[in-house]
């Protein structure tokens, strides 16, 4: 009878030319938090991108013609009854089932992974490090998360460049010239320099700036923290292959020492 032999079924991570998915433990309440800031955030951090990106824009064209921030806005102001007038309460009914979607799955699809990590950590399936044809090559690296961070505080999309997650990067940038241009904060911004606050407020869209300090700030969380993960990874593959092919396999670590 032939020898089964064993499956390994369960990849840890894939390098591919334009992102690098991996499989990594993930807190479900935090990913859920990112999903209740703006819907699909959650599962861009999962590596479910097309789900993401559809949630994304979803998110984006619901809520500008049912202009559920404008009416955010005026309810901060204490003006219940203009958030009342502005918003559209049909666009509105479709706009709520899709968000507590995007929570929920969010929540589910991380306990879903975190299983599918452990499983991979216990079947000790092989890492790959390294990628390249004729468009282009991908590898692991070890890379500064401060470095990351650092990109991805100047302009949302250079700390996911910086990883090798061009499909990532290139979204992200697309949307941040959406959001910056339509809601004039540049403009905005050079106003407040000059000292002409009230021009800066006027010329400020606050339907399209309440969009940025979410998709701000979650590209630096996101920029930091794959990094981290991608340097375990980095680190993880160095392992396993230095004890597969150079580490006597008759030699055990004891209490601090080499043991034959």
């Amino acid at each position: 009878m032939k020898q089964l032999k064993k499956s390994k079924r369960l990849p840890r991570n894939y390098l591919g030319l334009i992102d690098t998915p991996m499989l990594h433990f993930r807190n479900p309440y935090i990913v859920a938090g990112w999903s209740v800031t703006f819907p699909g955030f959650g599962h861009l951090i999962l590596g479910k991108y097309f789900r993401g990106f559809a949630l994304i824009i979803w998110e984006g064209f619901i809520n500008q013609y049912s202009k559920v921030n404008m009416a955010m806005v005026y309810s901060f102001n204490g003006d219940i009854s203009a958030a009342k007038d502005i918003l559209n309460i049909r666009l509105l009914l479709l706009y709520m089932p899709v968000y507590f979607f995007a929570i929920w799955d969010s929540y589910r699809t991380t306990v879903d992974l975190n299983n599918e990590f452990k499983l991979s950590e216990r079947d000790k399936s092989p890492l790959r490090k390294y990628t390249m044809n004729s468009f282009g090559i991908n590898y692991l690296d070890k890379r500064s998360p401060n470095i990351a961070t650092l990109w991805a505080l100047f302009i949302p999309s250079l700390g996911q460049t910086y990883q090798h997650r061009t499909l990532s990067g290139l979204f992200t940038l697309i949307w941040a010239i959406v959001y910056t241009y339509n809601s004039h904060l540049i403009e905005a911004i050079v106003y407040l320099i000059l000292g002409d606050i009230n021009q800066s407020t006027q010329v400020l869209d606050m339907q399209w700036a309440l969009f940025i300090p979410s998709f701000y700030f979650f590209t630096i969380f996101d920029a930091y923290v794959n990094t981290v993960e991608l340097n375990k990874i980095f680190d993880k593959e160095q392992k396993d292959y230095l004890i597969n092919n150079f580490q006597p396999s008759n030699y055990k670590i004891k209490k601090g020492r080499l043991v034959k």
